[in-house]
């Protein structure tokens, strides 16, 4: 009888991208300008994240969360754009 070979699955893992953004304001318009940019199909989600033991909104950065379930967004690239708007891409 002959050995079967594993089973493997060719799509890569899904991949979740974390833009932080300087103000909500910066955050909405770098999610409307994603799918225009990069055609990225879902809405991503908006998140405030008030930095430690800070409760003013004033200091409070945004993020803005990209689900990438092909992987195929090139982390480099969402950096760059996001500098654009005086923020980053996370590094995980």
């Amino acid at each position: 009888m002959p050995d079967n070979d594993p089973v493997t699955d060719a799509r890569p893992d899904p991949v979740r991208h974390v833009l932080v953004l300087p103000d909500r304001d910066a955050a909405e318009e770098v999610a409307e300008a994603l799918s225009e940019r990069f055609g990225v199909p879902e809405e991503p989600h908006l998140v405030r994240d008030a930095l430690a033991g800070e409760d003013d909104a004033e200091d409070a950065q945004w993020l803005v969360v990209v689900e990438d379930p092909a992987g195929a967004l090139d982390p480099a690239a969402l950096d760059a754009f996001a500098s654009e708007y005086e923020g980053w891409l996370e590094a995980e």
